[in-house]
């Protein structure tokens, strides 16, 4: 079969694409956009370069975002997301086809965060790399010139305590507040009852506030 690069760029971020070699099919369906997740990882699980390309340009942002705030670092998240979706090309067929795609991805993808923060030594990255759309997510409506450097000077402040936190702590934030993810899919994710998720929100939800103590009212 033939093989090519599938090049997808990343949203928000212009220059940035996340490029994925894989084995051109030789069958295609007209419309990949109709086809729900279960059908696209069947057709992926079948070699189908189109399908799986469909399935990282629904979650890329998700992951790029995801790996963003677990390191810390633009080229970080880019590296690490595409280098998650190339495993999980590679590994496809292992994939139950009833199963959630991301679920599934983003135990690659923590995996691969967590071997770059162990074994890499970092660097301190200004916070002005976080993506902004990301940060959006701590709202404020201000919109005169003082309110807006505040509001950015709260933003670092709250990143600053965010990455402080135990990696357990930073990571069910992370799921839950930003990622918006329900109890149960966070529960999926880390493999782990119910009750303990709520147990590890609610102290890294104090863990955060007290570091956060004298910075919001």
């Amino acid at each position: 079969m033939e093989t090519q690069i599938y090049t997808l760029a990343m949203p928000q971020n212009p220059g940035a694409a996340i490029k994925i070699q894989m084995t051109k099919a030789p069958f295609k369906t007209s419309n990949y956009d109709a086809l729900n997740e279960n059908e696209l990882i069947l057709f992926s699980q079948q070699g189908n370069k189109d399908a799986y390309g469909m399935l990282v340009k629904r979650h890329m942002k998700r992951a790029y975002h995801t790996a963003l705030a677990m390191v810390d670092s633009h080229d970080g998240a880019l590296d690490l997301s595409q280098d998650a979706f190339v495993r999980a090309y590679h590994a496809i067929k292992k994939l139950n086809t009833e199963s959630k795609f991301f679920t599934w991805y983003y135990r690659i993808l923590k995996n691969l965060c967590l071997n770059f923060l162990r074994d890499k030594s970092r660097r301190s990255k200004p916070f002005s790399e976080v993506d902004e759309h990301l940060l959006e997510r701590i709202k404020d409506d201000a919109e005169d010139a003082s309110e807006s450097l505040e509001k950015k000077q709260m933003q670092a402040q709250v990143w600053k305590a965010i990455h402080s936190l135990k990696p357990h702590e930073k990571e069910v934030i992370i799921l839950k507040d930003f990622e918006d993810l329900s109890y149960k899919e966070i529960s999926e994710l880390l493999e782990c009852p119910l009750g303990t998720v709520m147990s590890r929100l609610y102290n890294a939800r104090q863990a955060l506030k007290e570091k956060l103590k004298g910075y919001i009212i």
